[in-house]
């Protein structure tokens, strides 16, 4: 226990022993050898207490930094490393971290000791001093005091922040299809009668400040414009702001007119006087306009106006505009007429401006707005006024192609003369008045009823007609059938005629044969009885043959007389059929042969009583004086004759 004591008495002697050595050391080191170390990461920035000897002793007036060992903040600074002489009461070091940029940003710098920036000038130009980091050369090559055209980009920097003050801020970014458009805040001062400066090459888009100073360049609005990107730009310095590009739509053209530039020399000649239109480059309209497509156009110094070149709808009617909105003012025309009458008109105008003549109607009327409101609503209105005040509402009504044609001509050549082409005019809805267009409905509403009346009439006639004609057809129908009738009868008789023919040959035939079979027997009969008797044998065919001839022209005679009955039955009954008439001679027919028959019928006695008490005596008598009659009439019917010829 007692070692042990002596032990940690022992090693607490030892750790004040080292203890007092250093402090020691560092009191040696620190105030006698005046030992100074920076860190790695660290600048020391040094401030002088008190001058002993030589140097002097106080800075001259309105300077805060000692390059020249004066008493105060010191412009060199100690880097990372070991110092000796700085003893502790003549120097006091203060150990401030690097000034680190970080990527994407720059620093700004401000200084705060150096020479008066001359009158008439806001940033300090730029000094060679290794990016602010060798305050001396900066002070002693006559840095200016206050913000400095020059800035420090992304990195680490050994700055004297005794002297110069960094704000740090974000790098200049312009999006994709946008311009920025420049001023700056530095420079000469503007031209007479410029509204921006002249412009100035070599400056890298304004990043190179002190550059642009350098030649020239002029304090305000700038000609130039930067482009989408990333830019080192100071903002002391300049000033940016990022608009859209200006675009140029398919169908149109844009006409640049400059406000900047040099008074360019008139390219249209002595016969357009209503404006100067010169070369690209110089102030006025540009003779070249610039076709559809995107342009980095600083609209500050420089207007682009529209002009539609396809063919151009202007309507004149309340409840109707086009997508271009050139017509959105523009409305229903009100006219009166010659008899008093005022009436609504629509009306459509087509116009066409061409690409070549789009800088003379922008030069004259500045714009297509104006086009429309200066030229073509007066001309348009006061064209159909004038015109509906030469006619009647009807009249106009009636004639609304004509007027549109002489419309379309007159305002051609109107337009012809501000190099607008006119494409077409057109009339749209007429609205007469109320009280007239009643009017004028009752009149048609007459006039069809009257066309109707005179359509069902026609229809009437020719219903007339049909009937007519289908009487007509009718009757024709009967006359078809008597002629047909006609015919059939004379047909009936030539049938007849022919088959009185017929009978006649064929009997003739049947007689010739039976001659000839009869001949025949005789003359085998007689070759058979040759040997009887040749007187009896010549007689008998004596016989025969004369009988033979008897019977022969027997009945020629019998068929001719036929045939001659025939043919005066035939004959006759044609004569009868033109004489009487195809239905007439039927029935005398039917009459002559219910006469030739004795067809009854009627009752050739009608029995019948007298409402008397001998009613049913005379019946009977009635009935016995008919048998009687018909017995009568039985034995005087003469008889049939029965002969047949051999």
């Amino acid at each position: 226990m007692f070692s042990f004591l002596l032990a940690h008495k022992a090693l607490s002697i030892i750790l004040i022993l080292l203890l007092i050595c250093a402090v020691l050391h560092k009191f040696i080191l620190r105030v006698l050898l005046g030992m100074v170390i920076v860190p790695e990461n660290r600048i020391g920035m040094v401030t002088k207490k008190f001058v002993l000897f030589g140097a002097s002793k106080s800075l001259p007036d309105g300077r805060i930094i000692a390059t020249k060992g004066e008493a105060g903040f010191q412009a060199k600074t100690l880097a990372p490393g070991l110092y000796w002489g700085m003893w502790i009461w003549q120097y006091s070091i203060d150990m401030q971290p690097f000034i680190v940029i970080p990527e994407g940003k720059i620093g700004l710098v401000l200084s705060k000791d150096g020479a008066e920036i001359p009158t008439g000038r806001i940033l300090a130009r730029k000094i060679p001093c290794d990016n602010f980091q060798d305050a001396e050369k900066f002070l002693q090559n006559g840095g200016q005091r206050g913000r400095q055209t020059e800035f420090i980009t992304a990195g680490s920097y050994r700055i004297n922040t005794y002297l110069f003050e960094i704000t740090v801020t974000d790098q200049i970014a312009i999006s994709e299809n946008r311009v920025g458009i420049i001023t700056t805040l530095d420079g000469d001062p503007l031209p007479s009668g410029q509204i921006a400066g002249r412009h100035v090459d070599g400056h890298n888009n304004f990043q190179d400040i002190d550059t642009f100073l350098g030649q020239g360049g002029n304090r305000g609005l700038q000609p130039q414009v930067i482009l989408a990107g990333s830019y080192y730009i100071n903002p002391w310095a300049v000033q940016i702001e990022e608009r859209v590009m200006t675009e140029v739509p398919i169908g149109h053209v844009g006409v640049v007119i400059s406000y900047i530039g040099e008074d360019g020399k008139d390219v249209t000649g002595e016969h357009f006087r209503h404006g100067n239109i010169v070369q690209k480059g110089f102030r006025g309209v540009w003779l070249e306009p610039l076709g559809p497509g995107k342009y980095p156009i600083n609209v500050y110094t420089m207007k682009v106006e529209l002009v539609p070149t396809t063919n151009l709808v202007l309507n004149w009617a309340n409840a109707r505009s086009e997508a271009h909105a050139l017509d959105k003012n523009l409305s229903t025309i009100t006219v009166r007429s010659k008899d008093g009458f005022p009436f609504n008109l629509d009306v459509a105008q087509i116009i066409h401006v061409p690409a070549n003549e789009a800088p003379k109607v922008i030069a004259r009327f500045g714009s297509m707005n104006n086009l429309v409101s200066q030229v073509l609503e007066p001309t348009i209105g006061n064209y159909f006024r004038n015109s509906a005040q030469d006619s009647d509402v009807i009249n106009f009504l009636t004639s609304r192609k004509e007027r549109q044609d002489a419309a379309k001509n007159h305002i051609r050549q109107v337009l012809d003369e501000y190099n607008v082409n006119a494409v077409d005019t057109l009339i749209g809805d007429i609205v007469p008045p109320e009280a007239l267009m009643k009017t004028l409905t009752d009149r048609k509403i007459a006039e069809e009823e009257q066309k109707t009346y005179q359509t069902q009439r026609m229809a009437q006639e020719q219903r007339q007609g049909v009937e007519k004609e289908t009487a007509i057809a009718d009757m024709q129908k009967e006359i078809v059938k008597a002629q047909q009738s006609v015919e059939i009868s004379q047909r009936t008789a030539d049938a007849t005629v022919k088959k009185a023919e017929g009978d006649a040959t064929s009997m003739k035939l049947q007689v010739d044969a039976e001659a000839q079979a009869t001949k025949m027997r005789a003359q085998a009969e007689a070759e058979a009885t040759k040997a009887r008797a040749g007187a009896q044998a010549e007689a008998t065919k004596l016989n025969a043959s004369a009988e033979a001839e008897r019977i022969a022209k027997t009945g020629n005679a019998e068929a001719e007389k036929i045939l001659a009955i025939g043919k005066s039955t035939a004959e006759a009954y044609e004569l009868q059929v033109k004489a009487m008439g195809g239905d007439n001679f039927t029935r005398y027919k039917i009459t002559e042969e219910i006469g030739k028959n004795q067809i009854k019928v009627i009752p050739e006695v009608l029995i019948g009583g007298n409402g008397g008490n001998d009613g049913p005596m005379s019946g009977l008598l009635g009935l016995k004086l008919m048998e009687m009659m018909d017995s009568d009439r039985t034995i005087n019917k003469p008889k049939e004759d029965t002969t047949v010829n051999p």
